[in-house]
């Protein structure tokens, strides 16, 4: 299968939303809808596409922005990790002062080593703490949708609550072990990039390469 992958970079800190497609399908999965829900709705119709369901990596308030918004216009239901529902449930509580987002409660909860058959994908759910408690990846097709774990030429905060590097740490190197170095991953902030390039140059994963003997 070939995925069509679209990035929406959107809100005030440039949080990446990502409108998912096998090539030619008419439906679309949404990762991490994070701001302007009418902008994501434009960039499925310009595409000719239905979205029939949401996936959120974390709970962090810059990738759940847009999730009421979308799941109300288009019926989708949300699936996200079981651990940091509450974000969402209370997001009113977690954005930054001057924002306004309105709450929503998941349909579905995640804990990592489901597949998720939507809108003719298989998204295999890969448990990736770290970053925040209760981090999920989505793996399809050779494609990763990262969230806040692995970035290009970075990876995730463990300054925040509930953060730590060597969990984060262990979640990427579980990444690396799992997944074709060719592996596309698609990062909650920034450009796209390869495992092999990060593995290859990420200056935060020396302690990988030197496990691997490169």
């Amino acid at each position: 299968m070939s995925l069509r992958v679209d990035q929406l970079s959107l809100g005030p800190i440039e949080t990446n939303a990502y409108v998912v497609s096998a090539k030619g399908a008419e439906e679309a999965v949404v990762v991490d809808p994070s701001a302007d829900a009418a902008e994501i709705r434009m960039a499925l119709a310009g595409a000719s596409l239905a979205c029939t369901a949401i996936l959120v990596t974390h709970g962090h308030w810059d990738h759940l922005c847009a999730v009421a918004d979308l799941a109300e216009a288009t019926g989708a239901p949300v699936h996200m990790p079981a651990g940091e529902r509450e974000r969402l449930e209370s997001l009113s509580a977690h954005v930054p002062e001057g924002l306004t987002a309105r709450s929503w409660t998941p349909e579905i909860l995640l804990s990592g080593d489901e597949t998720l058959s939507l809108a003719g994908i298989d998204f295999d759910v890969i448990s990736v703490p770290g970053h925040s408690p209760a981090h999920v990846a989505f793996a399809a097709d050779d494609h990763l949708f990262s969230g806040d774990v692995l970035f290009a030429g970075s990876v995730g905060r463990t300054d925040l609550p509930g953060a730590d590097w060597e969990t984060l740490l262990a979640s990427i190197r579980r990444l690396v072990e799992r997944l074709p170095a060719e592996t596309r991953v698609h990062p909650g902030h920034g450009p796209s990039t390869t495992i092999a390039a990060e593995l290859a140059g990420n200056p935060f994963l020396g302690e990988l390469r030197a496990e691997r003997g490169a």
